[in-house]
């Protein structure tokens, strides 16, 4: 529980940076005329600051300058747009225009400072024109703020340093659990992998307007990206909860989730679209766990107090989610899955070591070591072995097989007689040859079960002279 604090104070103590209020608009009609803006048809703007597809000239009464340094007009949204203060032109950001040729797109944050002579005493203006011919969607909120602040605005490092911490954290995370599936393929790490993997370049990804200043288009890419990585970090959550909690019902989880998460398309607008995949995964693993926790299943209680935490900061700071929240969350629970998962690894090496120190007064005995643990196999069960890139493949008798972490030149030193190695790839039991049979230009040895094995040219005498000589099978019988 003391983490769960720890996680609620570094995401509550750290504050964003401050914005004042938006200006109330008036909507106009406008030229420019001698290097300044004439306006008419002045009337209030209804609704939101939307330039999508047009031109739009904007009009706002500014009050008198406050104490605090030097001002600024901040735009953060997908357009273009040109700025006068009391007349006086302070710089456009692209170049605006009433047609796609004519407009110049600009970037997706903007500001440009207003010089302290500028201000008066009273009856300050500010006009914008802006235009957003290049989107390529259509946004519901196209303009995430503009208006007039200090120019000098508290720093973002503390937030982007606990981001990237996160993200730094989760790219290790991503490698762990990658390095885990790679010599044990469980399905587990595999899905934690990925999972951390995606949280960690959606971190990325969210923090790009910070590291690049790009022109408006490519925001729309970026939110297309977040919203897509959202959707399957949700899924994979699901997956995840469903395999560890759930495993009877993880198929109805996973195709609830299926159907639920594509669904947030229609969500207006990409904060919430992201946000509301985030929850529906969130909720859906909730259920998991809480199955979970009625099943006394270890990890539950901690798993579904996480979930808890992430759809209580989701409701309570829903921007703070995708700025840095999501982040240290998604952190905070792969870092103690990943340390979880070192140990248990850890113990299962100490037992199998054990084991094979049992298992060297067993001689008849063929000590296989797989995902599955250590096991014993009776040496005259063994038909065959067959080579499978750094592991083999022993094939037992009765159809069934085993992978076993051995090389088969190793194995051939330590068979009795009986085994003959027959090609690069393969080692035989004579006590179960049937025949040599040639098919074709190629030679195929014939066991009691299963497919035959390839002879090489190199090795057909020796096999031959094995088979000719019965000793090394009566050795055996």
């Amino acid at each position: 529980m003391w983490r769960l604090l720890v996680i609620v104070f570094l995401l509550f103590g750290v504050a964003g940076a401050a914005q004042a209020q938006q200006p109330a608009w008036d909507v106009c009609r406008g030229v420019v005329a001698g290097g300044a803006p004439s306006l008419t048809d002045c009337h209030p703007l209804a609704g939101k600051v939307d330039p999508q597809g047009r031109e739009l000239w904007l009009r706002a009464s500014v009050p008198p300058r406050a104490q605090g340094g030097p001002k600024a007009v901040f735009l953060f949204g997908a357009a273009s747009s040109e700025v006068w203060f009391n007349g006086v032109r302070l710089g456009a950001n692209g170049q605006p225009g009433p047609t796609p040729e004519a407009e110049r797109p600009g970037r997706y944050q903007a500001e440009l400072l207003i010089p302290d002579a500028l201000w008066r005493p009273s009856g300050n203006q500010l006009v914008v024109r802006m235009s957003a011919h290049h989107v390529g969607l259509r946004f519901a909120s196209p303009i995430g703020w503009l208006g007039i602040a200090a120019a000098k605005q508290p720093s973002l490092l503390p937030l982007l340093a606990i981001t990237f911490v996160a993200a730094g954290a989760l790219a290790a995370s991503a490698f762990g659990f990658g390095a885990i599936w790679a010599m044990r393929r469980t399905g587990s790490s595999l899905t934690l992998g990925a999972l951390a993997g995606v949280a960690a370049t959606q971190a990325l990804v969210e923090n790009l307007r910070h590291l690049w200043r790009y022109d408006y288009p490519v925001h729309t890419w970026r939110v297309m990206g977040i919203w897509l990585l959202a959707l399957v970090f949700a899924f994979l959550l699901v997956a995840w909860a469903g395999s560890r909690f759930l495993p009877r019902r993880r198929a109805l989880l996973l195709a609830a989730a299926t159907i639920a998460l594509p669904l947030t398309w229609f969500v207006p607008g990409f904060d919430i679209k992201t946000g509301v995949a985030l929850m529906l995964g969130v909720g859906l693993a909730g259920v998991a766990a809480l199955a979970g926790v009625v099943a006394r299943l270890p990890g539950a209680r901690a798993t579904l107090a996480w979930l808890g935490l992430f759809l209580a900061l989701g409701v309570l700071r829903p921007f703070w989610l995708l700025d840095v929240s999501f982040f240290v969350l998604a952190a905070a629970l792969v870092l103690p899955l990943l340390i979880a998962e070192v140990v248990r690894l850890g113990r299962d090496d100490t037992a199998r070591e054990a084991a094979l120190t049992r298992a060297a007064s067993r001689p008849d005995r063929l000590t296989v070591a797989s995902a599955c643990g250590v096991q014993l196999v009776p040496i005259p069960e063994i038909l065959a072995i067959v080579g499978a890139d750094d592991y083999v493949e022993l094939r037992l008798a009765g159809g069934r097989s085993l992978l076993h972490a051995a090389r088969l030149d190793r194995l051939e030193a330590q068979l009795p007689p009986s085994f003959l190695r027959i090609h690069r790839s393969a080692i035989a039991n004579l006590a179960h040859v049937q025949r040599l049979e040639r098919d074709g230009g190629r030679w195929r040895l014939h066991l009691d079960e299963g497919p035959p094995l390839p002879v090489s040219r190199a090795r057909l005498p020796a096999v031959r002279d094995a088979l000719d000589d019965p000793s090394p099978l009566r050795a055996t019988a």
